[in-house]
């Protein structure tokens, strides 16, 4: 994101609270984050010298609930880019009726060039300096780009050293560990069911679509898995390493026992194409799942497909928005459309309150219910304000934050 990545959602904020009529004030204090904290971390690195990585986080909202976000590990992770995805959270968490607000965090570093040992520290360094600012009832981390479940238990584990047991601080833990059957693949089926509540308004199921999904990590994964057992054709993927087309679909499960085995694409013996060309290829459902930002005004005037489903966070620049409406092309916004994870990240902590594990198919009807009724309500405001998807799930959430927010009091 080379310009200000919270200057983007904030503008998707103000579109939706001049369609609400709030006044300056009101939307000055929904959009201004409550907390910022930016951390030096210090490590011992392998080759003997100290390795210094600076760590964000940033806890926007809480009127409706504990804070909640991600964590990524990313060279480009800044202050900027954290509020813009922790803005995008209290909006996220509003929209599916989660009691959660929005918080996001990050440590600038690529996690490919560190060893195991040096992960572990530098994530445990990380608790070290947060840990009294999270918490089960405070701010409760989850996973997010380059981070795992790994993480995510030693960030439990680390944390209960100074509090106690506390399974509850963090979500997207292994299933082993007091995490949540259906954690992993969340998003991924999340983006699956708001795609067929869309095609459902089309009077069309899943199978009659063609879909193109850029990024192969978790979510676009687990995405293209859930697609193609239900029978719909997946005409292209790709990750950072390359790409692949074919206008038949693709051989999904062989592509992801590559991945599985390879942790990319690269190599993989499918039908290539050059790897940037891929958000071109001809679709229904163009589901980007990588990183922000890679739908601006020049590419979107070459998309070649009907919806697009934001799997990534803030993958179509506002620039880029504004020219799929003009073509016609209907956007499912991230603060829905990958609320998936979040949902599962609700069920997992509720989980770890109550001390009580639920069955993957307990947790597969909550998620499914929860993107149903959202796309519902979504639709309902959609259509009283005469506005975009986009617009509509913003002002569903800002209506829900703003309710929370005025019967607390500022």
């Amino acid at each position: 994101m080379s310009h200000s990545a919270f200057a983007d959602v904030n503008r998707y904020f103000t579109r939706a609270a001049e369609l609400l009529e709030l006044n300056e004030a009101e939307a000055r204090y929904l959009a201004t984050p409550s907390r910022e904290l930016k951390v030096e971390s210090n490590i011992r690195m392998d080759d003997g010298s100290v390795g210094t990585f600076l760590g964000f986080r940033v806890q926007h909202d809480n009127s409706r609930g504990p804070y909640k976000g991600g964590l990524r590990f990313h060279p480009s992770v800044d202050l900027d880019h954290v509020q813009a995805l922790a803005s995008l959270m209290t909006w996220k968490t509003a929209v599916v009726d989660v009691p959660f607000g929005g918080a996001k965090g990050g440590i600038a570093v690529d996690p490919f060039t560190l060893s195991a040992r040096e992960l572990e520290l530098l994530t445990r360094k990380f608790t070290q300096n947060i840990h009294e600012l999270i918490g089960e009832t405070l701010d409760i981390p989850a996973p997010d780009v380059n981070t795992d479940a790994q993480v995510m238990a030693w960030i439990m584990d680390e944390y209960s050293k100074f509090h106690g047991f506390s399974p509850g601080v963090v979500t997207g833990k292994p299933v082993g560990l007091f995490g949540s059957k259906g954690r992993e693949e969340a998003t991924g089926r999340g983006v699956v069911i708001a795609t067929q509540e869309y095609l459902k308004t089309q009077g069309k199921k899943l199978a009659d679509a063609r879909y193109v999904i850029q990024g192969f990590g978790n979510v676009g994964s687990h995405a293209a898995r859930i697609l193609h057992e239900a029978g719909a054709p997946v005409v292209a993927i790709g990750d950072h390493t390359k790409s692949f087309f074919h206008p038949e679909g693709l051989d999904i499960p062989s592509a992801l026992a590559h991945a599985d085995a390879h942790r990319t694409l690269d190599e993989w013996q499918g039908p290539a194409i050059p790897r940037d060309d891929i958000l071109r290829q001809p679709c229904d459902v163009l589901i980007p799942a990588a990183l922000g930002g890679v739908i601006n005004a020049e590419v979107a005037k070459l998309v070649d497909c009907k919806l697009v489903v934001e799997a990534a966070n803030g993958p179509v620049t506002p620039e880029g928005d504004a020219v799929l409406h003009e073509r016609g092309i209907d956007v499912l916004p991230d603060i829905y459309a990958n609320a998936g994870g979040v949902t599962v990240s609700y069920f997992e902590w509720a989980q770890n309150i109550q001390q009580m594990a639920w069955d993957y198919e307990r947790v597969k009807a909550g998620l499914e219910r929860t993107m149903c009724e959202a796309f519902a309500s979504i639709s309902e405001v959609k259509a009283e304000l005469s506005t975009d998807y986009r617009s509509a799930a913003f002002a569903l959430a800002i209506r829900r934050v703003k309710y929370a927010s005025d019967l607390r009091g500022y």
